[in-house]
């Protein structure tokens, strides 16, 4: 029976097969480019002005919403949402345990998204996926991360039209917003 040492040993004499397989492998590609390139009479500046040409003419012909369907359509979920609530807008796929939001409901139709608003919403969520993405990246490349809290002072959430004094909806609410039946009517925006 073969022993640890043996098995590490194999590993490693099979690595540098591999690798010296995979160095092969991309002399013969750099040879045939090379030979290519003195067929046709070309030199690394030609291909990279014409790459560089290429990238220019492709940002000026793309719109930023463009750009931002190409991001949204990469991060495109496998299922798209079929839930919304009307007031928070948060949204659920049906799939997986049901948010408190639905879970509640006695008829889940009135959640419904519909053809057009489907639409939107996958490419409202796909951005928020993107915003997620990169916020783990930050968090991996070694940000200090918190947990998904913000730190330091939030934006104004709720704002009191009779005063102008605003919350932003952390921490115990203020005495004009917490005896209030509806705080809708105090949302900004």
């Amino acid at each position: 029976m073969p022993t640890l040492e043996k098995i590490q040993a194999n590993i490693k004499k099979l690595q540098v097969q591999a690798d010296a397989l995979i160095a092969k492998k991309a002399q013969a590609a750099v040879d045939q480019i090379r030979q290519i390139m003195l067929t046709h009479g070309l030199t690394t500046e030609d291909i990279e002005a014409r790459a560089k040409a290429k990238r220019e003419a492709n940002a000026a012909n793309s719109s930023t919403s463009n750009v931002k369907v190409k991001v949204a359509s990469s991060l495109k979920s496998k299922t798209p949402p079929k839930y919304r609530h009307p007031k928070t807008g948060a949204t659920w796929t049906g799939h997986g345990r049901a948010p408190t939001w639905i879970a509640e409901a006695k008829d889940r139709s009135k959640f419904l998204i519909t053809g057009a608003e489907a639409t939107v919403t996958a490419t409202v969520g796909t951005a928020s996926k993107a915003k997620t993405v990169g916020k783990k990246a930050a968090a991996v490349a070694g940000a200090v991360g918190h947990r998904g809290q913000r730190t330091g002072p939030q934006p104004a959430k709720y704002l009191d039209p009779k005063t102008g004094a605003t919350w932003s909806g952390r921490g115990p609410a203020p005495a004009w917003l917490a005896g209030a039946q509806d705080r809708a009517k105090f949302l900004i925006g």
